[in-house]
């Protein structure tokens, strides 16, 4: 099994930082602010499974599985101490990893992330996944995103483009069904989110506070060692919505490793 990567940098001149997507999208989402940290660290941009040109590695479940073919992936590289930031799906994944492999991880900062919360816009989600023109499109990428954010015509071909791709939209679907655990879309499965407290390495979270699909009030109540960040009028769509503050937390993790 070999998932696809973006590699930024020489690989292997100082521990990486690794990033993770949210659901439904593929490393590109990361392009801008991956270009900006590989000034200071390389930097690995993954297509979880079922997405993008990882497409074809099936996932045989939720986060949890993706969370060990991230590892695996990143062993088969020779990386063994990273630094880890996931949005949103890519988000429980990236905690999943840093829970049970805590050693291997440098600093962890989450965007937005699933399963910190039972409370999840899940019919958004689904006319995310089934969208199958512009206008559907669109509509979908307006209730993920923050009022300040516009979506461009651009954003919606490029996304449109990757559900064109041979079995994508099934592949969505069959991931959003780990996803949700209820029938009517709203609620999602739960992380050990308390077990984030026994973790050594700097742990930070962003969320906005205008996001439509996981309500930021589950950034409450978080253990004491996560630094937690919230940004007005931000919606779901943090990577695209401020890159800039997605790279300043990610390089105030980085600043706090040991």
């Amino acid at each position: 099994m070999s998932l696809h990567a973006e590699l930024y940098g020489e690989l292997h001149r100082a521990a990486p930082i690794v990033l993770l997507h949210g659901f439904g999208g593929t490393a590109a989402a990361w392009t801008a602010v991956a270009k900006t940290l590989a000034a200071e660290l390389p930097v690995i941009a993954y297509d979880l499974p079922g997405h993008g040109r990882s497409l074809s590695v099936e996932p045989a479940g939720g986060a949890g599985w993706m969370a060990k073919a991230i590892v695996a992936d990143l062993h088969q590289r020779d990386v063994e101490k990273f630094h880890l930031a996931g949005h949103s799906m890519g988000g429980a994944v990236a905690a999943l990893i840093a829970l049970r492999t805590p050693e291997q991880v440098a600093s962890l900062t989450l965007f937005a992330p699933g399963g910190f919360g039972r409370g999840i816009n899940g019919e958004a989600l689904r006319c995310y996944a089934s969208a199958g023109n512009r206008e559907e499109m669109r509509a979908a990428l307006l209730m993920m995103s923050g009022r300040q954010h516009p979506v461009s015509d651009a954003e919606v071909e490029s996304t449109l483009e990757r559900r064109r791709l041979s079995g994508a939209r099934e592949a969505l679907k069959r991931i959003l069904g780990t996803i949700l655990v209820d029938a009517g879309g709203r609620e999602q499965g739960m992380l050990p989110v308390e077990d984030l407290g026994r973790l050594a390495m700097p742990v930070r979270v962003l969320w906005g506070e205008g996001d439509g699909i996981l309500p930021v009030t589950q950034a409450d109540g978080l253990p004491s060692n996560v630094a937690v960040h919230r940004l007005p009028e931000a919606g779901h769509m943090l990577i695209d919505e401020c890159p800039e503050a997605v790279v300043r937390v990610i390089r105030l993790g980085i600043s706090h490793a040991v």
